[in-house]
């Protein structure tokens, strides 16, 4: 007789499902850059590009894409595990610049990849520490301010005036952050004094919403982890949450599975509706039957749509 708990649309089941497409987007091979750029002195500050191989779009300097990869902002997941999709998109047309930033409790050197329990979206309370505090918006600041001319010397063919950010799961949320900089409040050293020359933002499965990440218990806590413990939640949320800064003006969509158990539906639903309330309106691509990982699985039809989703804004 068949497992009663693993048929469709029990927990074993959505259990199953998610492991399988883990380790799928686990399964490629890193991809090498290009080139490698550092923005700042510690080993974390580098920037990876990939140069656009074949020509998609109208023609012209392809347009740059920023990655910002996730993992919770804890330091066992690094840049690597999104360096398939980086490859990805640069097969598609576009330049790519893979931004690597200070992650967990001790920074860490990335030394222990990507493929560990949890995965890119896992990790747990008590595992390593969400993110450093203001280490890891330090980071993502400097490195956006560094990119125009990093781009000038390490991806010459492409055109910087068309820049576009992406990000997955805790990545997500700082292309959201990052494209928010000039709502910041005034007394914030990352503030910038006008919106980012973005073409726009293309957060896949953001942590987008801190308050309802929070109560979900997203990804072990780690909201609460990066802020730096329950007692600075509230006093860090309005430099950190993407949800109470809009809004933007910047084009922004949101590419989120159905079936994500990681980061949940519910999060980018609520910063969609912050932004709405904002007066602003914020796109919603919601993809049946797909969970956490196929955004940033080569392998994945999911990826493919997301590339796409890329492409319009960056042409």
């Amino acid at each position: 007789m068949p497992d009663a708990a693993a048929e469709p649309g029990t927990a074993a089941a959505r259990d199953a499902a998610e492991a399988a497409e883990e380790k799928s987007a686990f399964s490629h091979p890193a991809v090498d850059p290009d080139s490698t750029a550092v923005y700042g002195d510690h080993p974390d500050q580098v920037i990876d590009f990939y140069v656009p191989r074949g020509a998609v779009g109208p023609g012209g300097a392809a347009p740059v894409v920023v990655v910002l990869h996730g993992g919770s902002w804890r330091a066992p997941y690094d840049r690597r595990h999104v360096s398939p999709f980086a490859g990805f998109l640069a097969r598609r047309g576009l330049a790519v610049a893979s931004v690597e930033y200070r992650r967990g409790a001790d920074g860490g050197d990335g030394a222990e990849g990507a493929g560990g329990a949890g995965g890119a979206g896992g990790g747990d309370a008590g595992g390593p520490v969400a993110g450093r505090w203001p280490e890891t918006f330090d980071d993502v600041a400097a490195a956006l301010d560094a990119l125009p001319a990093l781009v000038r010397q390490h991806l010459p063919q492409a055109d910087a005036r068309r820049v576009v950010l992406t990000g997955h799961s805790a990545g997500g949320h700082l292309a959201l952050w990052a494209a928010a900089r000039h709502l910041l409040p005034d007394d914030a050293p990352w503030r910038i004094d006008r919106p980012a020359p973005l073409r726009g933002v293309v957060a896949l499965a953001p942590i987008a919403d801190f308050e309802v990440a929070d109560k979900l218990d997203v990804c072990g806590g780690a909201t609460r982890q990066l802020l730096g413990g329950e007692e600075l939640f509230a006093e860090r949320r309005p430099y950190a949450d993407p949800a109470l800064l809009l809004p933007t003006g910047i084009a922004t969509t949101l590419v989120q599975g159905r079936a994500d158990v990681d980061v949940p539906q519910a999060v980018a639903e609520a910063y969609a509706d912050a932004a709405a309330k904002a007066g602003e309106v914020v796109g919603v691509t919601l993809l049946e039957d797909v969970g956490h990982y196929p955004l940033i699985d080569p392998a994945a039809d999911a990826c493919a749509v997301v590339a796409e989703e890329i492409a319009q804004l960056a042409w």
